[in-house]
């Protein structure tokens, strides 16, 4: 959300094109320095993967009976695909009810070049399908499109992930290595479905992770090294940024930095899972409440600030954010409840019923004579 707040902006606070930072500006403290942890929006999209890896792949790995690969399936379409077709409904009807004007945002930024001002059909059922590479309509729907590819391949995630268990380091190297070099080259399977399998590894092997993190909670230098775990990872989220002086955006250096996020983003997934300040933190009431809502969040925000921007024109942008923020948050807890919440409660008992009938006619098969004797 800070992210596009950000980008709204952009045009009034950044300078223009290859005219340097100044070093104090707004836009310098905002991109340049450690406060860019609060608007880093592809990289929290990177820690967004490696949670999915971790979440999504650890009831397979974990499960001792047989596992329903269409129960979950299934129950992963109607999660993810109900809370994007309310998001899509919203953003259709915000468009149909306030009319984007493009003259009312500057010409080739972010607002006029990636947000949909009208809705055509066409674009409408391939977004809803998420079978587009970019969106417009939702266009943080970019990212659900490797959640499904994500779930499609789970199988094979969590057989990798199990063969490679005791020899997790190499894998994990080379899983971050392959991310690395997708941004380098700009190629987005390569990118980010690596993200994933660092969190499916996580996940095969978070037993033994959380038994050692616990057995050294107590030594003294546990909570420095914890500390220094943190900022390493806070730093890699961001290298592309902080190293923009001397590494241009688009540059190779760049792009290489880029690919850092997913050490970072991993970093983060385990310090969360280990008895820190950090986890801590993240279990406060507040920060509970945004992961509740985080997903929703993630789905509402765009068409609401993109609303309020064309509305206002984008150079009001503060009283943009003054207003399109907390619309934000109340919008996605209201949409959590109503929409998502329910959407969560259904894709359990499809899942559930997807699971049972595999079952019955299991057994059903199993009880069957054998065809010779069926055909006597």
């Amino acid at each position: 959300m800070l992210h596009h707040t950000l980008e709204i902006a952009k045009p009034y606070l950044a300078p223009a094109s290859g005219t340097p930072v100044t070093v104090g500006s707004l836009w310098w403290w905002l991109t340049e320095t450690p406060l860019k942890l609060a608007s880093a929006g592809q990289e929290a999209v990177v820690v967004f993967f490696v949670l999915s890896g971790l979440v999504v792949a650890l009831p397979a790995i974990r499960s001792t009976a047989p596992y329903s690969w269409g129960s979950f399936l299934a129950s992963r379409f109607v999660r993810i695909y109900l809370p994007v077709w309310g998001a899509l409904l919203l953003a259709s009807g915000l468009i149909e009810l306030l009319p984007r004007e493009e003259g009312r945002v500057t010409a080739h930024s972010w607002l006029s070049d990636a947000n949909a001002t009208t809705v055509h059909g066409s674009i409408l059922f391939d977004e809803a399908t998420l079978s587009r590479y970019s969106f417009d309509i939702v266009n943080t729907l970019w990212s659900l499109r490797w959640e499904m590819v994500f779930a499609v391949l789970l199988p094979l995630y969590v057989l990798a992930a199990r063969l490679v268990r005791r020899r997790w380091a190499a894998a994990g190297i080379l899983a971050a290595g392959l991310t690395i070099a997708g941004f380098a080259l700009q190629d987005g399977t390569l990118s980010y479905l690596p993200a994933f399998f660092l969190g499916t590894l996580i996940a095969a092997n978070l037993d033994r992770y959380r038994a050692w993190a616990e057995a050294r909670r107590s030594s003294r230098w546990f909570r420095p090294a914890t500390l220094g775990a943190l900022s390493v990872s806070a730093v890699c989220i961001i290298a592309t940024w902080l190293a923009r002086p001397v590494a241009p955006e688009g540059s190779l250096p760049s792009l290489l930095l880029t690919g850092l996020s997913v050490v970072g983003a991993t970093g983060l997934v385990l310090l969360a899972l280990a008895p820190t300040g950090f986890a801590r933190g993240l279990g406060m009431r507040a920060s509970q409440w945004l992961g509740r809502v985080s997903f929703s969040l993630y789905l509402v925000h765009v068409p609401l600030l993109v609303t309020a921007a064309f509305l206002l024109r984008d150079s009001r942008w503060p009283l943009v954010a003054l207003l399109g923020i907390p619309v934000s948050l109340a919008v996605a807890a209201l949409f959590q409840r109503f929409v998502e919440a329910p959407a969560h409660r259904l894709a359990r008992r499809v899942g559930t019923a997807v699971r049972e009938r595999g079952r019955r006619d299991g057994e059903l098969s199993g009880c069957r004579p054998p065809a010779r004797a069926a055909r006597a």
